[in-house]
């Protein structure tokens, strides 16, 4: 993976890592024992899947929006790069 010259992206990176890895690991126990009787854990794990959630697709938007960014265009034909609209795109990055 290249490193991201912005650490706020890069942070997002980290905790996008780190919050998949904890949805995950709550879906797998889920599963793997079964879920609590007790009402108020039902509800705790609810709310932590949707916090989780939430906070995963905040930073996918973060990363998105600066990839689109920064990026070039990876396809090299002709067609692909026709509908690129280059004026968007600076091989500095944002500046």
């Amino acid at each position: 993976m290249v490193a991201d010259s912005d650490s706020r992206v890069a942070w997002h990176r980290a905790q996008l890592k780190k919050n998949r890895a904890a949805l995950k690991q709550i879906e797998t126990a889920r599963f793997t024992v079964g879920e609590s009787a007790d009402a108020k854990a039902i509800e705790r794990t609810r709310r932590q899947v949707s916090e989780l959630q939430l906070k995963i697709r905040e930073s996918e938007q973060i990363i998105g929006q600066h990839d689109k960014q920064v990026r070039r265009p990876l396809a090299t034909d002709l067609r692909s790069l026709s509908n690129v609209a280059w004026r968007n795109w600076t091989g500095n990055g944002p500046r």
